[in-house]
């Protein structure tokens, strides 16, 4: 999932707590279908560089559905900022879409409000079957032992990009595998005014996503099998920590970067600051900041061992997109007929290759257009090293509560003021009470 704003995930939260139940989509109120068997409205996702080009990439291929199917497709991009409050708003309104994107690590919180339609064996039959999607990518779409409340659409995963240039000049022949590794390469680039490692301490998604993966490397899931928050475990103080650390006392990363939000990690790389970043699918935003294929490369996020998979071996969270539908859309078989096209091989092929992601779909994924060393490795990720955030419902207040924890422990490493063990537990417990009010 693209990163959102705090404030977003916390409406979800609250809307959740509140006992919100669905009922939006398919109005004929603005941003709606206007109930007509032959007329959809889409609201997707803004995962290009911007919204016009998201229209350019996406217009021409409504097209060639309503050719198809005589069904017109009505097309909004919604930036992420305002994605989550756009879907809120219209499962308490019904003045919604009849399809729409999701970030993945919403599916069970919008599920737990009733308004999405479920995706059962009959619903995955209508789109081919849900054996055609990568189990990981079906993990992340709902809670366990219900029906997923979306279909996955585009597949991203976390990889550690490098700045070839810097690793040559620091006498550094291959991107690290271990943390200790990574720490070693990051003193050695940092210097000059220039960093080994960047980081966004102000992105809480960011923040989650990053401290997540570093909980199941010290065997920490912030959440116990019941859903109860476990965020001051030692395996979570120890992940949280280990991260903030970077800066407090590795000294590789900028201690302005505690300030940093969205995509300012990538621009610092492009412009040659820092030599690594971790990051889903950059690619695309690289070259639209000058930087040439050969100028990075993509390698696994490091691991304790070197080697990743499962487990405490675990090396990214199952990031990326989702298709849901409004269940009370007036053209339901119209709505489903739009994800069984989106879903497409062919679709899925053009798509996830424009936007630099994975196709969730086993037989487009295989494509060779899917076979560059940084896609391999993502692909390579997804397949046996990543696992998806917890499917909770109250997932994003998680991501709230811990993304502020982070945030605010950054801000200390930043202004020289210890970062110890106790202060970071201290932090974990005022965001696991959040969790229980």
């Amino acid at each position: 999932m693209r990163s959102i704003r705090a404030a977003a995930a916390a409406t979800l939260a609250i809307s959740i707590a509140a006992g919100v139940t669905g009922c939006g989509g398919g109005s004929s109120a603005k941003g709606g279908s206007n109930d007509s068997p032959k007329t959809l409205t889409y609201w997707a996702s803004n995962q290009g560089p911007s919204i016009e080009a998201d229209k350019k990439i996406l217009t021409p291929e409504l097209k060639k559905f309503e050719e198809q199917t005589g069904i017109k497709v009505k097309l909004e991009v919604v930036p992420w900022a305002d994605l989550l409050n756009r879907i809120l708003a219209a499962t308490t309104s019904g003045q919604g879409p009849d399809v729409l994107n999701i970030g993945n690590t919403w599916s069970a919180s919008l599920q737990a409000t009733g308004a999405l339609l479920p995706w059962n064996k009959a619903n995955f039959d209508a789109i081919g079957g849900r054996d055609r999607f990568v189990d990981s990518a079906v993990a992340s779409a709902g809670a366990e032992g219900k029906d997923p409340s979306a279909v996955p659409l585009y597949s991203l995963a976390y990889a550690l990009y490098y700045n070839k240039k810097s690793f040559a000049d620091a006498g550094i022949s291959k991107p690290p595998a271990t943390w200790d590794e990574l720490v070693a390469d990051g003193k050695k680039l940092s210097k000059d005014g220039k960093w080994g490692l960047g980081a966004e301490g102000s992105n809480l998604s960011n923040n989650i996503h990053q401290t997540f993966v570093l909980g199941r490397q010290h065997g920490a899931d912030f959440f116990d099998a019941d859903g109860k928050a476990t965020f001051t475990s030692d395996g979570a103080v120890a992940a949280v920590k280990q991260y903030i650390d970077f800066m407090a006392k590795d000294k590789i990363i900028a201690p302005g970067n505690a300030e940093y939000a969205q995509n300012q990690s990538l621009t610092d790389f492009a412009k040659g600051k820092t030599a690594m970043v971790l990051w889903q699918a950059a690619a695309s935003t690289f070259a639209s900041q000058g930087m040439k294929p050969e100028d990075w490369g993509a390698a696994p996020v490091p691991v304790g061992s070197g080697t990743p998979g499962t487990g405490k071996s675990t090396n990214s969270m199952v990031a990326g997109i989702n298709m849901a539908v409004f269940k009370n859309t007036k053209n339901i078989d119209g709505a489903k007929k739009f994800v069984k096209f989106m879903t497409s091989d062919a679709e899925q092929k053009l798509l996830n290759k424009t936007y630099g992601s994975i196709p969730p779909v086993k037989t487009a994924q295989a494509d060779e257009a899917f076979s560059a060393p940084d896609l391999k490795v993502l692909r390579d990720t997804l397949s046996t090293s990543a696992a998806p955030l917890p499917q909770v419902p109250n997932e994003s207040q998680f991501e709230t509560a811990v993304g502020t924890a982070v945030k605010e422990l950054w801000a200390d490493a930043a202004a020289g003021r210890p970062v110890t063990t106790e202060s970071v537990k201290a932090r974990l417990e005022k965001a696991q009470q959040t969790m229980q009010q």
